[in-house]
């Protein structure tokens, strides 16, 4: 029978009363259609504030990654600057055991990072890496250490006292005449003298570091002023 469903319990008993197997429940057969088709609908399609709901977990999700991806990018370049920094130093050190003074030349007396006067009284290029103060220093230094100063990579006509990596100097490749040594954030490490320089001669040169051997560090990509005159974001030797 096409429009009848049955209930059939015939024989079944169940306290005190018993479910005639003649008994039938009849539903319409549009009733049931209707009820199938709107069932079918409701599960099959999103409605738009669902939409909007997944979009917007899915944004969400993205940032979380990418800022977490960011963070772990620039803390492992700060770790790379540290040990680079590290490293040079013991290198300065070496070069001074054997030439009883650290890589020094009028360049690097003069330029000068934060001094330690009270408060802190930064230069007027001492925060910025893009001047050309940060690359004729870092140059000389290279020039010292690698024992080639004429950075053409290939004539060494000095003692070597550090293999610099391609990814340290500038430019990037391995080729082409070196012009500066690079930190992890694409810009020229500092290395100053001052100090030295302001102990040799305290009236001629005010404008002094703060270590009596040598000051090198990286800005590690901030160019802010505030921050540079209290060293909130440098890796340095200091």
């Amino acid at each position: 029978m096409t429009n009848v469903e049955k209930v059939a319990m015939a024989g079944v008993r169940h306290s005190g009363f018993v479910i005639d197997s003649s008994f039938v429940i009849r539903l319409p057969r549009r009733s049931r259609a209707k009820a199938g088709h709107s069932s079918f609908t409701a599960r099959s399609a999103f409605t738009l504030i669902e939409l909007i709901v997944v979009v917007t977990i899915i944004t969400i999700l993205a940032g979380l990654v990418l800022s977490t991806a960011g963070y772990a990018r620039k803390k492992g370049a700060r770790a790379r600057a540290e040990t680079e920094i590290a490293a040079m130093s013991a290198a300065c050190e070496s070069y001074k055991a054997d030439n009883g003074i650290y890589p020094r030349t009028s360049v690097t007396d003069t330029f000068t990072a934060v001094t330690n006067r009270t408060p802190p009284d930064p230069q007027p290029t001492s925060y910025d890496p893009g001047v050309t103060a940060y690359s004729f220093t870092s140059f000389y230094l290279y020039g010292q250490l690698s024992g080639n100063p004429s950075g053409d990579r290939t004539t060494y006509t000095q003692q070597r006292y550090f293999q610099f990596k391609p990814n340290m100097l500038a430019p990037a490749g391995g080729t082409g005449t070196v012009t500066a040594i690079t930190d992890p954030f694409g810009n020229s490490y500092g290395y100053s003298t001052a100090q030295a320089s302001y102990i040799d001669n305290p009236a001629v040169n005010p404008n002094y570091g703060f270590n009596p051997t040598f000051d090198l560090w990286s800005t590690v990509g901030t160019s802010n002023a505030t921050a540079a005159a209290y060293e909130q974001a440098w890796v340095k030797n200091w």
